[in-house]
């Protein structure tokens, strides 16, 4: 080599030619100042500020979502309680089940549509109409309030002849404003 040669040699190995491209990227990273990696406080407080807000915004949601739920069991329970008593009766006006004197053709108490009747003139055959007497969401028992067919329309207390209908014990008012005992 010449010397001109080894002048350019020397001056690619001063300058980092003829090196590696990871050599250079090396030690140009070690040259740098060390950045330090996290968050910024601010960043922290911002995202526990969106956090906290997006929470207070789900548990109203919630809790009327939850309320909203027991209210359409409630429903649902009643419905099948009144269809149960309904075809008590439809079997009783065609004859199906014995009618009892005053009783005008509806079951005497709830456990009557659990337990079930034996149908006239068939053998052996009991006719239910409840697996269960269900449980009112609100009060979280199976007591219900009932009417006989010879209570008033609105009244709240049972003359005990037979179950005409039935409603929940719970005195809260529901989401749009009426009480469940009224439904």
């Amino acid at each position: 080599m010449t010397a001109a040669g080894e002048r350019r040699g020397g001056f690619r190995a001063e300058h980092g030619e003829g090196r590696e491209p990871k050599e250079v990227a090396v030690k140009e990273v070690a040259a740098r100042e060390p950045r330090a990696s996290g968050f910024t406080m601010v960043e922290v407080a911002i995202v526990a500020a969106m956090i906290a807000i997006l929470a207070a915004m789900a548990v109203p949601v919630a809790r009327y979502s939850l309320r909203r739920q027991k209210e359409l069991d409630l429903r649902y329970q009643l419905r099948a309680m009144r269809e149960a008593i309904d075809q008590y009766k439809k079997l009783s006006d065609s004859g199906l089940i014995p009618m009892q004197i005053g009783g005008e053709g509806y079951p005497p108490d709830l456990d009557t549509l659990v337990k079930g009747v034996k149908l006239v003139g068939q053998l052996d055959k009991k006719q239910k109409f409840l697996r269960r007497i269900p449980i009112d969401p609100f009060t979280s028992k199976a007591e219900w309030g009932l009417r006989s067919y010879q209570d008033e329309a609105d009244s709240f207390s049972w003359g005990g002849q037979n179950v005409y209908d039935v409603y929940s014990l719970s005195e809260a008012q529901a989401l749009d404003g009426t009480f469940y005992k009224d439904w």
